[in-house]
């Protein structure tokens, strides 16, 4: 048993924050993911960069 009981507040925050980290954790696997398709598709092409244009 614990020495300090945990209050009903901490609780809930906790599981709104871990709900926060999923959320995040899900949008930054989306840019990677998108990233990863458009780098890996036939059509894509590095910018042209001042060193090659002369």
């Amino acid at each position: 048993m614990a020495l300090n009981k945990e209050h009903d507040l901490h609780k809930r925050r906790f599981g709104r924050n871990m709900g926060v980290g999923l959320l995040l954790g899900s949008f930054v696997v989306l840019v990677l993911a998108l990233t990863i398709v458009k780098v890996t598709s036939n059509g894509f092409e590095f910018p042209q960069t001042q060193s090659e244009q002369n």
